[in-house]
């Protein structure tokens, strides 16, 4: 287990980085978690974030990959509902890294 130091707050992370307490997480926090993961959010990032945080307190999980592709189309259109747009912004691990990221658990069914 590692820590995050955030503004001077020392946030508990697994052994797989995530948030272990999910209301440590800001956009400050994923600011520093994207930064551990040498990736520079941008707006299309944060659409993505911002989306999955409403499907986990819709749903209360993290969605798999597939789900996720699913969930996005739904909501902001085929454009960027597809594994090559979501591949691209979170380097080929969308539904774990972008979980990690947007402070939820890390999606059950994600080696």
């Amino acid at each position: 287990m590692s820590d995050l130091n955030v503004a001077g707050r020392r946030l508990p992370l697994d052994k797989d980085g995530y948030l272990i307490e999910l209301q440590d997480w800001s956009e400050t926090v994923a600011e520093a978690l994207a930064a551990r993961e040498e990736l520079e959010l941008s707006a299309e990032h944060w659409e993505i974030l911002r989306l999955l945080r409403t499907f986990y307190a819709e749903f209360q999980l993290s969605p798999a990959t597939r789900p996720l592709i699913k969930y996005v189309a739904q909501q902001l259109g085929p454009e960027k509902g597809n594994s090559l747009h979501l591949n691209r912004l979170f380097k080929g691990t969308p539904a774990k890294l972008a979980a990690k990221l947007a402070g939820l658990p890390k999606p059950t069914n994600c080696l």
